[in-house]
């Protein structure tokens, strides 16, 4: 088994960049097990470093009608299944503190969800089990809160931590990705992840018939923010994959087809090796004289 920092440090150094991904929610162990059998087909082939990602509980669904997920002991059974049958380092999201123990059994990174990301007993738990600890920013936050929030996850002993940009609120029902927040989300001094497809979300923005309202998205922009991402420099892409994403129960909107996976990655793959946004640009601001 493969120590938290040891993987820290290669998803530190993996080149162009790593990838977690797969379907927002486990919707049945077999499904889980394809997906994570063909999204593995197609990273092996690129040569890119795969987190399988997937949740047991989605606790932040806009409709309390809505699918949640198998929940805790199952979803951690089928979890198990994945990271064992297909030698995969797994991601999944908590929501509270007691969670964060039994999912570092399982779990080499603990995601703490947007909304979460400033919940200090959350972030020491989650901490000490130490794990890798994936921190999404609020889309209410300012990239400078992050800054503590991963300062959060060190005191508690853990230096293995990274931060996920995901949009930001733009009004009451869109979100925007400002390419700024890559750069200055380096100031938390560790990783920085691009969510680049929760980032394309319309939160509450479908109305539903017979009423309510439902997160929509705009899936054909994902490549967009994507390439825009990459450009200006990120060490990791977060990105969710479904098979039938027109089916998909929850956020079906924002998940990409996993048809246009390979096809989407590579792209990002080229942009990344000729891009220098990892490196910070010197500005030079000396006088120039007639000689230039």
């Amino acid at each position: 088994m493969v120590s938290p920092s040891a993987l820290y440090n290669h998803l530190k150094e993996a080149e162009p960049f790593f990838l977690l991904a797969g379907p927002n929610v486990i919707e049945s162990e077999g499904h889980v097990l394809k997906m994570a059998r063909q999204i593995k087909s197609v990273t092996e082939k690129l040569g890119l470093q795969l987190v399988f990602k997937s949740s047991f509980d989605k606790a932040n669904r806009t409709s309390a009608k809505s699918f949640r997920g198998p929940g805790l002991e199952e979803g951690l059974k089928i979890l198990e299944r994945v990271k064992t049958t297909f030698d995969l380092p797994i991601v999944t999201d908590v929501h509270e503190a007691y969670q964060c123990e039994p999912v570092a059994r399982i779990a080499d990174i603990i995601q703490i969800p947007a909304f979460l990301c400033r919940q200090t007993d959350l972030l020491e738990s989650a901490a000490k089990t130490g794990k890798i600890v994936n921190i999404k920013k609020g889309q209410f936050c300012a990239s400078s809160v992050m800054v503590n929030s991963a300062e959060k996850v060190r005191l508690a002993g853990n230096p293995n931590v990274m931060v996920c940009e995901r949009g930001t609120m733009f009004g009451y029902n869109d979100l925007i990705v400002d390419p700024r927040n890559i750069e200055w989300l380096r100031d938390a001094h560790c990783p920085v992840v691009a969510d680049v497809t929760h980032s394309l979300q319309q939160p509450a923005g479908r109305k539903l018939e017979g009423g309510g309202v439902a997160s929509g998205g705009l899936r054909e922009l994902i490549p967009c923010i994507a390439r825009t991402c990459v450009a200006v420099g990120v060490d990791g892409i977060f990105m969710e994959v479904h098979d039938n994403p027109l089916e998909a129960p929850v956020d079906g909107p924002t998940q990409w087809p996993l048809q246009n996976l390979e096809e989407l990655l590579e792209e990002l793959m080229a942009i990344a090796r000729v891009t220098k946004g990892k490196q910070k640009f010197k500005i030079n601001l000396t006088p120039v004289d007639e000689k230039f």
